[in-house]
């Protein structure tokens, strides 16, 4: 896929990124920052593209018309759509979105339904069993307030190994090559946010969660674009068959985000949901980037556990590998 193909998806998954039409202030200096961040992976100006495609300096069929292979339609398709996703399932402004975009690059319709059926699958599964979408979450402590220590029901032991568990897993994940994979690395975050707040007696629903995330600083459609975008910038999104092995230790030295995004933010929800949630907004995110350095420099450590992860998972059963997570 040559440079010109690299910038046009990406332009498209930024269109898609605004579609929805509801992105606020922060939301959109998420993104900005992502643009920034990944102008540095190659030649491509990202930060320019973002400008281009926030003030409207660019065109759908100008976009598509630069992708000239089969593979890259489909990839760029693939990539809106996981875009619109990640934060859940489709708006209707997403939707109409899509339903152009698919028209430009003259995709199959049922290859495209389909595809847009699993993504849809994964960004809806429930966190838990039974868990329902419209629990009501009581609001944070004030952070002035102290509040008595909870205790999980899950040992220190066990709590530290679940979230090792889900780093290298979403590790593995971002090796892989698969749209679907990267969809996947969102989904599995938050049911092991759920998992520990549940072990300390908070139900928590998805509503909460992705505040929590955004607290945080983790945007859930701008984590997906700096997931998918780094790996397209790499030349490994995409790639079939033999392409993947030689590629993963590459990958993994590049990038390694997902290992430590998932990493850090398992241990800061283990101090929140500990604290009977009475950190500030301020407190979360400072604790959100100490412990992310500190995961950065475990990733190299846990590489190996990640590709040899990566080497086992069935890409074809991604759905059910997000249930069971």
């Amino acid at each position: 896929m040559n440079e010109q193909e690299q910038q046009a998806i990406l332009t498209l998954c930024l269109m898609a990124a605004f579609a929805d039409g509801h992105k606020n202030e922060s939301e959109r200096a998420e993104l900005k920052r992502i643009a920034d961040a990944l102008a540095g992976e190659g030649s491509i100006n990202i930060a320019a593209l973002y400008q281009d495609v926030l003030l409207k300096r660019v065109s759908m069929a100008s976009t598509v018309a630069t992708l000239t292979s089969p593979e890259a339609q489909q990839l760029a398709f693939e990539m809106a759509v996981c875009v619109c996703d990640a934060d859940g399932v489709q708006s209707a402004a997403e939707q109409a979105f899509l339903a152009e975009l698919r028209s430009a690059l003259a995709l199959d319709l049922q290859q495209s339904a389909v595809y847009s059926q699993q993504a849809e699958a994964i960004a809806a599964l429930p966190l838990a069993a039974g868990a329902s979408s419209s629990s009501q979450i009581p609001p944070p402590a004030p952070a002035s307030i102290p509040a008595a220590e909870h205790a999980s029901t899950l040992s220190e032991t066990e709590l530290e190994q679940a979230i090792l568990n889900a780093a290298i897993l979403n590790g593995a994940l971002e090796l892989l090559p698969e749209s679907l994979a990267t969809m996947a690395i969102i989904p599995l975050q938050m049911k092991l946010v759920y998992r520990i707040g549940k072990s300390y007696g908070f139900e928590l629903d998805r509503g909460h969660i992705k505040d929590f995330l955004a607290t945080l600083g983790v945007g859930l459609s701008s984590q997906y674009l700096e997931q998918a975008g780094r790996k397209l910038l790499g030349g490994l999104l995409g790639k079939i068959g033999g392409g993947l092995l030689g590629s993963l230790g590459k990958q993994a030295v590049s990038s390694g985000m997902s290992f430590a995004s998932t990493y850090a933010l398992g241990h800061v929800a283990k101090r929140y949901y500990a604290g009977g949630r009475s950190f500030s907004a301020p407190m979360l995110r400072a604790a959100f980037d100490d412990m992310l350095g500190e995961a950065k420099g475990l990733q190299s450590r846990y590489l190996p556990e990640m590709q040899a992860r990566a080497r086992t998972l069935d890409t074809a059963r991604i759905v059910e590998l997000v249930r069971q997570g």
